[in-house]
C-alpha cells in the first residue's frame, strides 16, 4: 500500500477527520465546496456566511482548516485572517477567491496564508489545494502563480493605482468636488469623472466611506 493509501486508511479508522471551517457569504458556493469536501472525507465543522460569525465560531470551537473568500459584507476576508492568526495560531488557511488583483494577492500572501485558490479553478484545484496545505506546504492556483511571475517582470503593472489615479484619490479624501480636483490638477471635470469611476472600479468600493477605508487599509493614500 502506497503512503496516501496508508494514511487514508488510518485516518478513516482512527476518526482523524480534517475539520474545516468555510466562510462565503454566497450560500450556493458555500454549499457547493461543503458536499464536495464532505465527498471527500472531510468534515465541514461550520460554515459562517460572514467573517464575524466565522470569529464567534472559533472562540468556542476547533477547526483545521479555514477556507474563506475575500471580498464579504462587512469584515473582509483578510482582517479576518489576521484576526484568526491571533485566535488560532495553528490553523491552517486557504483564500477561495475572484480576485486576482497583484496589490491584493501579495498583502493576503504577506498575512500567511497557506494556499490562494481562485472560484473559477476546478474542483481538483481546491482538493489538490487541501491536501498539499495538509501536508505542510504553500499551494497558489495556476494563474496565481503566472501573474505573481509575470508582476516580477513588470513589477509596475502590479500597481493597483496609477500616479494620477493616486493624486485623485488623496484629493477625494480631503472631499474636494470633481470641480475643484479639476482646477487643482488642471484637467478636465469630465476627466476626473472617468479617473474616479475608475478608481472605484479598481478598489472593489461602492461608497466614499468604503473607499477612505480600503485607501488607508491599503496604503494608497
Amino acid at each position: 500500500m502506497h503512503k496516501a493509501g496508508i494514511f487514508d486508511f488510518w485516518r478513516k479508522h482512527r476518526g482523524l477527520r480534517m475539520k474545516v471551517l468555510l466562510v462565503d457569504d454566497h450560500v450556493i458556493l458555500s454549499d457547493g465546496v461543503k458536499s464536495l469536501l464532505e465527498k471527500e472525507d472531510y468534515e465541514v465543522v461550520f460554515q459562517a456566511d460572514s467573517a464575524e460569525r466565522a470569529l464567534e465560531f472559533l472562540k468556542g470551537n476547533d477547526a483545521d482548516l479555514l477556507i474563506t473568500d475575500f471580498n464579504m459584507p462587512g469584515m473582509d476576508g483578510l482582517s479576518l485572517i489576521h484576526l484568526v492568526k491571533r485566535v488560532n495560531q495553528n490553523i491552517k488557511i486557504i483564500v477561495l477567491s475572484m480576485h486576482d488583483e497583484v496589490h491584493l494577492v501579495k498583502e493576503i500572501l504577506k498575512a500567511g496564508v497557506n494556499g490562494y485558490v481562485l472560484k473559477k479553478d476546478t474542483q481538483n484545484e481546491l482538493l489538490q489545494a487541501i491536501r498539499e496545505v495538509q501536508a505542510g506546504k504553500v499551494f497558489l492556483s495556476n494563474d496565481i502563480n503566472k501573474m505573481l511571475i509575470v508582476n516580477l517582470q513588470n513589477p509596475d503593472e502590479g500597481k493597483l493605482l496609477t500616479d494620477r489615479e493616486r493624486e485623485i484619490l488623496k484629493l477625494i479624501a480631503r472631499e474636494f468636488t470633481n470641480k475643484q480636483i479639476a482646477e487643482e490638477l488642471f484637467i478636465s471635470e469630465r476627466t476626473v469623472e472617468t479617473h474616479r469611476k475608475n478608481i472605484f472600479k479598481k478598489t472593489g468600493t461602492n461608497s466614499l466611506v468604503g473607499l477612505i477605508k480600503f485607501a488607508y487599509a491599503n496604503n494608497l493614500i
